[in-house]
């Protein structure tokens, strides 16, 4: 089985419903990143990202 990693953006930020997954780890710390940008206005590195919000499912 492929792991997937997986933003769940109301664990971030309480009032949001998004989610990403994806079995491409790039793919879905670059959707994550445009998100916390775009909609929350946050910029994170990829590392923050995966340190802090990005989970293994």
């Amino acid at each position: 089985m492929v792991d997937a990693h997986k933003l769940d953006c109301e664990a971030a930020e309480s009032d949001c419903r998004f989610v990403v997954q994806s079995e491409d780890e790039g793919e879905a710390v670059e959707l994550a990143k445009s998100h916390m940008r775009d909609v929350h206005e946050r910029e994170l590195s990829d590392d923050e990202l995966r340190e802090e919000y990005l989970q293994v499912v």
